[in-house]
């Protein structure tokens, strides 16, 4: 899993409430392989027509968008169904960190599993954000996992909570199993103490 540091990118506003995870990735994608092209699939129904052309007005359609890493969305960003999928899609399009007042519980679990940070601030900061970003497309915030912070384009600095495990897992670039494996000496000198003691 790649580290996550610091992250100084163009942030693709989604000003709306309670996106959930079939809109992110619909279920019609969800036999595609783990290394499939998930990101071309990303917002599908939404991003493009029936006959298959952008819709002008989404986010990703549109110049200074196209490319963002971190992207900004309402209350409940990815409710909805369990689809680790729909981390795929974001991260398949390049989306690094994904900030909202609230997400869905098991979105936010797979994100972090997979090197993504989401950072919960509170709802008056994320419309602030939204406007910056809806205000001048492309300009650039910097999230910083590291000092906990999101700087607006406008240089206002939103600091975040973060549970520290999950701090130090996407600092370090691993996931719970490579964590608990680089213990992996430690455990098996704990076992070898339990089972003299139990003999």
């Amino acid at each position: 899993m790649e580290r996550f540091t610091t992250l100084r990118a163009a942030a693709v506003p989604f000003a709306r409430d309670n996106i959930d995870t079939d809109q992110i990735l619909p279920a019609r994608f969800l036999h595609m392989p783990r290394d499939g092209d998930h990101g071309a699939c990303l917002f599908r129904d939404l991003r493009y027509a029936a006959d298959g052309t952008e819709v002008p007005d989404f986010p990703l359609n549109r110049d200074g968008w196209r490319d963002a890493r971190i992207a900004i969305g309402g209350r409940n960003f990815a409710c909805g169904s369990s689809r680790e999928n729909a981390v795929w899609a974001l991260q398949g399009a390049g989306i690094r960190a994904v900030i909202a007042p609230s997400f869905g519980d098991i979105f936010a679990i797979n994100a972090v599993k997979n090197g993504i940070l989401p950072v919960v601030l509170p709802a008056e900061a994320v419309a602030s954000l939204i406007a910056e970003a809806e205000a001048r497309p492309g300009a650039e915030i910097t999230v910083d996992l590291a000092a906990q912070t999101v700087t607006g384009a406008d240089g206002t600095v939103h600091p975040f909570e973060i549970d520290p495990f999950t701090r130090h897992c996407l600092l370090e670039g691993v996931d719970e199993l490579a964590f608990t494996l680089a213990h992996e000496d430690d455990i098996a000198a704990f076992e070898r103490r339990i089972g003299r003691e139990n003999s």
